[in-house]
This record gives C-alpha cells, sequence and structure tokens, in this order.
C-alpha cells in the first residue's frame, strides 16, 4: 500500500528529472532536445496539477472542511507556475535561449518551494485525512 506521500513525492521527482533534461537543453542551445524535453515537462506537470486539482484538493478539503487553507494557497502557485510555463514557451518558439533559461530559473525556484510544501505539509495532512488507496486510484485514472 502506497500512500499519497510516496506516491506524489515520486511524481514530484519524475517531473523533476525531466526539468533537469530541458535545463541541460536550454544550455546545450540544442533546440529540438529543448522542444522534446520541454514539451515532456509540460505535460507531466499538467497532469500532476491535474490529478491534484480534480481528485486530491477537493478531497482532503471535503474530509477537513478547510477550503481556504494548503490547498488554495497550492492552486494558487499552480496559477503562477502557468503563467511562468506560457513566458516559457513564448522563449521557446522565439528561440531566445537567455528568457528560457531566466524564466526556467524562476519556475525551478518556485517548484522547489512549492513541493517543499505538498511533501512536508499537505501530503501529509491528506495521508491523516483521506482515503489514500481510493485517492491514489482516482488519481491513476486520471489522463
Amino acid at each position: 500500500m502506497t500512500d499519497i506521500s510516496t506516491f506524489m513525492t515520486t511524481d514530484h521527482k519524475s517531473c523533476d528529472n525531466t526539468f533537469v533534461e530541458f535545463e541541460n537543453a536550454i544550455a546545450a542551445e540544442n533546440w529540438s532536445e529543448l522542444t522534446v524535453s520541454w514539451k515532456l515537462f509540460s505535460k507531466q506537470l499538467a497532469h500532476h496539477f491535474k490529478m491534484e486539482e480534480t481528485v486530491l484538493f477537493p478531497e482532503f478539503e471535503s474530509a477537513t472542511g478547510m477550503t481556504q487553507g494548503p490547498t488554495a494557497v497550492m492552486r494558487a502557485e499552480h496559477e503562477q507556475m502557468r503563467g511562468l510555463i506560457t513566458e516559457i514557451e513564448t522563449a521557446i518558439e522565439d528561440k531566445d535561449a537567455d528568457q528560457c533559461q531566466g524564466v526556467a530559473d524562476t519556475l525551478m525556484i518556485m517548484i522547489q518551494q512549492h513541493n517543499m510544501k505538498e511533501e512536508q505539509m499537505l501530503y501529509p495532512m491528506a495521508d491523516q485525512h483521506v482515503d489514500s488507496n481510493q485517492v491514489i486510484a482516482s488519481m491513476k485514472s486520471i489522463l
């Protein structure tokens, strides 16, 4: 039996590994590799957000009654990250490596801080308040 903390932290690490490939491609200004790794990363991140926003957060809020607590903060941070994603996509279209690297650095810092909050606070709280097996099964069904 896997808990939410383990399941979601594993997903964070998978996204992080793909992001490193993206950053390496930026540094090499290898636009074809950069585009491929970016598409994979942005797809992984969108999937991660979708699992949280459509399954985990609503289940947590229903179980705890906390709708303006940690899940509200996480949703707001997701929106901020989506804005940075748009900026990176523009930089890729423009083949602007400096802009791409600058925004990628900002996104990575934000992701690291965000993940730490989820891994140290939200996920352990979720493990205490929701049926982890049911929530993980629902998240796994998200396409």
